[in-house]
């Protein structure tokens, strides 16, 4: 959840004290939290389950950008995130064959989408068949975005054992502590 908060900040400079009032805004670094099943209706909308809601920066005024994501999946990019991977994505040199293909694969099907009045998300109906999503689907959070997964595609990518994860765990945060 993203919220404003403000604390008094005390200084003291050479025999006089400071007393500052600070206005901030408190982010996580991952975005959503939480695993929800959703249903996609015929016309490809999906409601957006009201954690998830809740967990959205106000100023974003529900927008997002959909796009293929790795792993057959949908990738949902709040507007503000979506900006600084389009940013990234401008630096590209479109003269470098593999920098071209990328922009073109990643680019593909990017589509802006926005919340209607009941809180509902109108997918395009080519990006839900690339991810073999119909019916009930699993929205869950990626670093800073939401995937939208197929159920069965869904479990058969988490269809690892707990010493696998516990391995992969250690291979990719296993120099990190929790206090950092």
């Amino acid at each position: 959840m993203w919220k404003k908060c403000w604390w008094l900040q005390v200084v003291k400079s050479g025999n006089n004290w400071l007393f500052n009032v600070v206005l901030s805004t408190l982010e996580r670094k991952v975005a959503f939290l939480g695993e929800h099943t959703v249903k996609i209706d015929a016309k490809g909308r999906m409601r957006l389950p009201g954690g998830l809601k809740q967990q959205m920066k106000p100023e974003n005024k529900g927008r997002f950008v959909v796009n293929r994501g790795f792993e057959s999946c949908l990738e949902i990019y709040p507007i503000d995130v979506w900006e600084k991977v389009r940013a990234r994505i401008e630096r590209l040199n479109q003269f470098k064959k593999k920098e071209r293909s990328f922009i073109r694969y990643f680019m593909r099907g990017a589509t802006e989408v926005v919340l209607d009045g009941q809180d509902r998300l109108n997918l395009p109906k080519h990006l839900l068949e690339y991810a073999g999503i119909t019916g009930e689907a699993i929205l869950t959070p990626g670093k800073n975005t939401l995937e939208l997964w197929d159920s069965k595609r869904y479990e058969a990518e988490l269809n690892i054992s707990s010493d696998n994860f516990a391995d992969l765990a250690e291979d990719v945060l296993g120099d990190l502590s929790v206090d950092e």
